[in-house]
């Protein structure tokens, strides 16, 4: 069953490989890599859509075909990233000039150890931080995204849980035109001028419950469109292996996060 989910995934990499020209050049001197660019995706993006847990069950899935050692996967998998993070700005580029008119950004917490740990965990002290979110309090990151209403990754910011939510929403959404739709963690009738650009470009922010008479019912409409951001956010944790604990590396952290966003983008 693994191969038949590999060979799904690894014709999809090979096609974007093609289309976006990532193939790196054959190098002239030097060793050859073991695992090849295109494998090295294809097995990262495996281990994500499979919810392996770890890399060292994907090498017990492989390590005949590999032929290779379990630090040579990790290497791979890790280095593959850089392609990974390549292929989601690429996607993102084109989303946006294909975008439906109605968009939402929103922001999710990515803890990285429990909380109870977080004295203790060293792998991401220097940029980790205590943050709080709507399930409580948690030592880890903060991932920001923007989609469309269709479905389409526009924009992603990765930041400490500390970050203005109001500066990661500038940044990620300079770009980005129609209607940007976000909650009430946004509220600022500074940003929505900030951002407002005549026929182009237009914020609306959810009120909070005490303002909620200031909402016209169709505005309303519109933020009940939002569970379409919350839910890709419930997908990336439960079936695409978002949040982690075990990388023993920043690298493996933030390849395990690039990685899981694009085997959600690919095959959602």
């Amino acid at each position: 069953m693994h191969s038949l989910v590999y060979d799904k995934l690894k014709h999809i990499v090979t096609q974007l490989f093609q289309q976006f020209k990532l193939t790196s050049p054959t190098p002239v001197s030097g060793r050859p890599k073991k695992i090849s660019d295109i494998n090295a995706v294809t097995l990262s993006l495996y281990k994500q859509h499979s919810t392996r847990a770890t890399k060292k069950s994907v090498y017990d899935d492989f390590k005949t075909e590999l032929k290779c050692s379990y630090k040579t996967l990790v290497v791979a998998i890790n280095r593959a990233a850089l392609l990974t993070l390549r292929i989601l700005l690429i996607l993102m580029r084109l989303g946006k000039k294909q975008a439906h008119p109605v968009k939402y950004t929103d922001a999710t917490d990515l803890p990285v150890c429990l909380k109870k740990n977080a004295d203790d965990h060293r792998t991401m002290a220097g940029l980790a931080q205590l943050g709080k979110s709507s399930k409580g309090w948690f030592f880890g990151l903060k991932l920001t995204m923007t989609r469309d209403h269709a479905g389409r990754l526009l924009g992603l910011g990765f930041t400490q849980p500390g970050v203005n939510d109001r500066d990661i929403f500038r940044s990620i959404n300079q770009d980005i035109y129609g209607l940007i739709i976000a909650d009430a963690g946004y509220v600022s009738k500074q940003l929505e001028r900030d951002m407002h650009i005549e026929g182009k470009r237009w914020t609306m922010i959810r009120p909070y419950k005490t303002m909620k008479k200031l909402a016209t019912d169709w505005q309303l409409k519109l933020y009940e469109g939002r569970f379409r951001i919350e839910f890709d956010f419930r997908n990336l944790k439960l079936f695409h292996g978002l949040i982690t604990s075990l990388p023993r590396s920043v690298n493996g952290y933030l390849a395990n996060y690039l990685h899981a966003l694009l085997s959600y983008v690919l095959t959602k």
